[in-house]
């Protein structure tokens, strides 16, 4: 049974552990479908050697993937913005959207200038073909927020650039964030909202697509469902503490659901989840039943699996970056006449790159610049809020997504 506590405004901003293994679960599935389609595309035959089951889990869930991450996005900016400002009704618009300028451009728009480097210089997998508009629609698209919306019309662009739709959905969402928070009725209007995104998520994905595969897993009312919830969560836990039968219980519910849909895909497909649209908000489920137990028990990592600690912390970063991974390992892999011996050594290879690019560059890069512009805006209390300790995420404020 949960019971309220009195809010703390200095309480520890310390990290989450298990809302840092749910990203390091979701970037994991993002990199392995990428894997899985270079695999493809340089026609390794992997499928023929390995069990179905094993190929669907692995392989293809790269999409419930990116559902976690905007679960988790949710659930972290709301918490951030309830401990910087003590309630949604106090968020100052202009502040937000300064914080997340800081945590979000200098990456983003540092992608955009590599990517637009080597499609100018006609590197394979980066060129932007002319069928799909070229280098200019594809910029207008990122800048715009719009590639989900524009690769629906006209068709895909190189994965590296592809990766971004989860982007615009997600800051379209916090676009108005803010702004519904300060809407009246003491927070109600705001719960209703997020409820109604919540529901439409399963009718967006099914009725609202046309017919449209790529709009049925990129369209915004489909994915913003899984922020929803995760704002929702952060709602439901602030200032609570739960008891430790329930948290237990909360994880085993949580891990069943996500089991359900990201390893016994078959259940899944029995129980028409996919075909309901109802398969991306099991997962979402399932993420923010995780979120609440790690949130509210004070969970942390210990022993030898603590490297997805450090995985989950860089996922902004690696969710950016690690096409350049995949690709220049797979031109080596091609190089080499495509053994299928070496596509597990390639596997672990590329897992252990994209961490160690993502960690360079979040080093050296974008927490750097983050910090550099929030000391130029003035991130103290009188400012940007009342900033306590600590930091949040790519998807987390403290980032982001995915």
């Amino acid at each position: 049974m949960a019971e309220r506590r009195s809010p703390n405004p200095a309480r520890s901003w310390n990290r989450i552990d298990g809302v840092d293994c749910l990203r390091a679960l979701a970037i994991f599935y993002v990199l392995l479908n990428h894997i899985g389609l270079q695999l493809i595309f340089a026609g390794v035959p992997f499928r023929q050697h390995l069990p179905r089951l094993l190929v669907t889990d692995l392989i293809w869930q790269g999409q419930r993937g990116v559902q976690i991450f905007f679960a988790v996005s949710g659930f972290l900016i709301t918490s951030t913005s309830l401990r910087r400002w003590g309630s949604l009704a106090q968020v100052r618009p202009r502040d937000f959207y300064a914080i997340r300028f800081a945590r979000i451009a200098p990456l983003f728009f540092a992608l955009l200038v590599v990517l637009s480097v080597l499609h100018l210089a006609g590197v394979p997998h980066f060129v932007v073909s002319p069928r799909v508009g070229g280098l200019k629609s594809a910029l207008n698209a990122a800048l715009t927020l719009r590639v989900g919306l524009f690769e629906a019309r006209h068709g895909y662009f190189p994965g590296s650039w592809d990766i971004l739709w989860s982007l615009s959905v997600e800051e379209m969402f916090y676009l108005f964030f803010p702004i519904a928070s300060r809407l009246p009725g003491r927070g109600k209007l705001l719960v209703i909202l997020l409820a109604g995104f919540a529901v439409a998520g399963p009718f967006a994905r099914t009725m609202l697509t046309h017919g449209n595969p790529v709009w049925r897993e990129y369209s915004y009312l489909g994915s913003m469902d899984a922020i929803a919830l995760g704002c929702l969560t952060a709602l439901i836990v602030s200032g609570r503490t739960l008891s430790r039968m329930l948290n237990r219980s909360l994880v085993v519910c949580g891990l069943a659901l996500l089991s359900l849909c990201l390893i016994f895909d078959p259940v899944a497909s029995w129980l028409r989840l996919e075909e309901l649209g109802l398969d991306m908000t099991v997962v979402a489920v399932g993420a923010c039943l995780v979120i609440t137990a790690a949130a509210t028990s004070g969970w942390k990592m210990t022993g030898p699996f603590r490297f997805a600690l450090l995985y989950g912390r860089r996922s902004y970063e690696i969710y950016l970056t690690h096409m350049f991974v995949v690709v220049a390992c797979f031109g080596v892999l091609a190089r080499l006449g495509r053994p299928l011996w070496l596509v597990a050594p390639v596997l672990i290879v590329v897992t252990g790159l994209a961490g160690a690019l993502g960690e360079a560059v979040a080093r050296f890069y974008s927490e750097p610049a983050n910090q550099a512009l929030r000391s130029r805006m003035g991130d103290a209390p009188g400012r940007l809020g009342s900033v306590v300790e600590g930091e949040l995420h790519p998807i987390q404020e403290v980032h982001h997504h995915v």
